[in-house]
């Protein structure tokens, strides 16, 4: 396994359409370790082959339940939307607020050539869709609804919230009253 250099936002490669993948031979094997490799090592939750340099339908996602490998993914059912806080390995340092299904269903082939069917929701599903968008040359920055907030600003946003959160909670608390009682002692 080798960690590969993840492109970024403005480099031609991202912008193209990924080629779909015809036989999964030693080579496509490699890729997809390396990939495994460079997520892990980017601390993402997904990486897909494009990001790496290859034109190729291939992505890897670990949201923190295990490695999902898969070849010429497919959405094939959505339900619902969530809207989430996005970020990209390929657009380090900046975030944004993107519609996505709630729910996907997603088929492709595994490692071993079989079709699989995956069901995701959440952030799992978020990270599918994300990374199957750059298959087809779309990235993050384009279905962002609102504005693009820096890693410091989204930081400073989310500590101001924390203390309003606190603050909140601190005026719905009722105060402790403690009594005496004729012995002298408090209840």
């Amino acid at each position: 396994m080798a960690t590969r250099n993840i492109c970024e936002l403005g480099e031609e490669i991202l912008r193209k359409r990924a080629k779909e993948v015809r036989k999964v031979n030693r080579k496509i094997l490699d890729l997809l370790d390396d990939m495994a490799q460079t997520l892990q090592e980017a601390n993402g939750l997904g990486l897909a082959a494009p990001q790496v340099g290859i034109l190729k339908r291939l992505i890897v996602v670990d949201v923190g339940d295990g490695l999902i490998e898969l070849i010429n993914p497919v959405l094939v059912e959505q339900e619902g939307e969530q809207l989430f806080m996005e970020g990209c390995l390929s657009y380090p340092g900046y975030f944004g607020n993107v519609r996505r299904p709630g729910k996907v269903k997603v088929r492709a082939m595994n490692r071993e050539e079989q079709e699989i069917e995956l069901e995701a929701d959440e952030v799992l599903a978020v990270a599918l869709c994300h990374e199957m968008d750059h298959l087809d040359g779309m990235m993050f920055v384009d279905k962002v609804v609102g504005r693009i907030y820096t890693a410091e600003e989204l930081a400073k946003q989310r500590e101001e919230e924390d203390a309003k959160k606190a603050a909140d909670e601190a005026v719905q608390k009722p105060a402790k009253t403690v009594t005496q009682n004729a012995v002298g002692g408090t209840a």
